[in-house]
């Protein structure tokens, strides 16, 4: 019986400097679980002087997820929330009916030079979620439920796996874990999700015998036992949950269940409705939908 149902590979964009490989969404599949948006930025090694400027810009019907390997970045919101982040920790932001951020390299970080070494993901709300009050949490990673198994270490960044509960406070069922593996080690994903995928950061990592292409994502068959083999040192992310309740339009950096909230989120950028980020001056400028 087969186990993976479909391996998407990324579409890779250069931002300025730097390599982002999107998976998510994917002409094959828009969503695993909630998941729909995966970004895997770098790694890369910015000089003295040199960073990240991601200028404020808008979200709605989402929560934004940013997780490090390596490096560090600045989180600023209209909630006036100032927040670094740093490896192992976790910026959850839930954009519901509309939040502005920016993510840059702080100016000491940047002074001193540093790698940036990132997952991006997005996870679509719920439809009678999607207009909720924006909010901001930050998790450090001491507080992010750790599992050691033999030559396995596992961080649960958010939702519920293996016995454990993030604190991150998720709108629907969900599961996402940042997972290091030795070599020989072996593990069996969580089987009480229907929607499951994994991706390979680096190392070696088959299932079944059929290795898992590293910087793709592999989706599974629901309801089929997935065990995870690695026959090198091996970095990977899984992420799933439960279908979502229908389907979404994803268009620029907004999500919804109705395509005419959309526009209004388009109308509302452009008329300067969403409100300010302290301490910016920028801004991200409405593309042209095509």
């Amino acid at each position: 019986m087969a186990t993976i149902a479909l391996t998407i590979a990324p579409h890779e964009k250069d931002l300025g400097g730097f390599v982002a490989r999107r998976l998510l969404p994917a002409a094959e599949k828009q969503t695993v679980g909630p998941f729909i948006f995966f970004d895997h930025l770098g790694p890369v090694d910015f000089p003295p002087g040199r960073g990240v400027d991601v200028r404020p810009h808008p979200h709605i019907g989402l929560a934004t997820v940013t997780y490090l390997f390596d490096g560090e970045l600045l989180h600023r919101d209209t909630l006036g929330i100032v927040q670094p982040i740093r490896p192992g920790e976790v910026n959850w932001m839930t954009a519901g009916r509309g939040i502005v951020h920016s993510e840059r390299t702080g100016p000491e970080v940047r002074a001193a030079g540093h790698r940036l070494h990132a997952i991006q993901t997005w996870v679509a709300l719920p439809a009678d979620q999607e207009e909720c009050e924006p909010s901001f949490q930050h998790e450090p990673a001491a507080a992010l439920p750790h599992i050691e198994r033999d030559g396995i270490r596992l961080r649960l960044i958010v939702g519920a796996a293996y016995g454990e509960v993030s604190p991150v406070r998720a709108a629907s069922p969900i599961f996402y874990l940042h997972v290091e593996m030795e070599a020989g080690a072996r593990l069996t994903l969580p089987d009480e999700y229907e929607e499951r995928s994994a991706y390979l950061v680096d190392g070696a990592v088959s299932v079944e015998g059929e290795a898992l292409i590293p910087r793709t994502l592999s989706v599974f068959v629901p309801g089929v036992p997935v065990t995870l083999a690695a026959t090198a040192p091996s970095r990977l992310m899984l992420a799933g949950g439960a279908p979502l309740d229908g389907p979404r339009t994803l268009w620029w950096n907004f999500v919804s269940s109705r395509p005419e909230r959309i526009d209004q989120a388009g109308r509302d950028w452009v008329g300067g409705r969403f409100g300010q980020v302290s301490g910016e001056t920028e801004f991200i400028p409405l593309p042209e939908r095509r």
